[in-house]
């Protein structure tokens, strides 16, 4: 699990040194610090996550080469706090790494952070497939 680039290293260990109860705060608390969406998307058209059960919606910038610092931005109402928290730990985790190590994160680092055992496989299915998107984002925008 070392080859995980360490902010989400340092989230799966926040996780994993609480019980499900405190996961679920801490999910919140992500929620809470996922950024807003900047005014140069106010009107464009992301793209929705149709496996969250609550309307979510991202985007991907990266610069040129595969070590391109890679940008998210996700859109999700402050109503669905387990969808934002979710982006909220993929902001955390991923943005500001490079396009190649995204790409290099394990499809299955989602259940990593034990969230598995506090809500529904459905809502697990939603963040599997926020980082999909993101991957699929990337590898359209660079060469890696």
């Amino acid at each position: 699990m070392t080859d995980l680039p360490a902010p989400l290293l340092e989230l799966i260990d926040d996780f994993e040194a609480v019980g499900p109860k405190d996961r679920l705060q801490l999910l919140l608390e992500l929620s809470d610090e996922l950024p807003e969406l900047p005014d140069r998307y106010a009107d464009a058209d992301l793209e929705q996550v149709h496996e969250c059960q609550s309307p979510l919606f991202l985007t991907v910038e990266v610069g040129d080469g595969p070590d391109a610092p890679v940008s998210l931005f996700f859109k999700a109402p402050r109503e669905a706090p387990t969808t934002r928290g979710f982006a909220g730990i993929l902001h955390a985790g991923l943005d500001g790494q490079s396009a190649e190590t995204v790409l290099a994160v394990p499809d299955d680092v989602v259940f990593r952070f034990g969230l598995a055992e506090a809500v529904s496989p459905l809502r697990m299915r939603g963040m599997v497939a926020m980082l999909a998107r993101i991957k699929r984002q990337i590898r359209d925008r660079v060469t890696v």
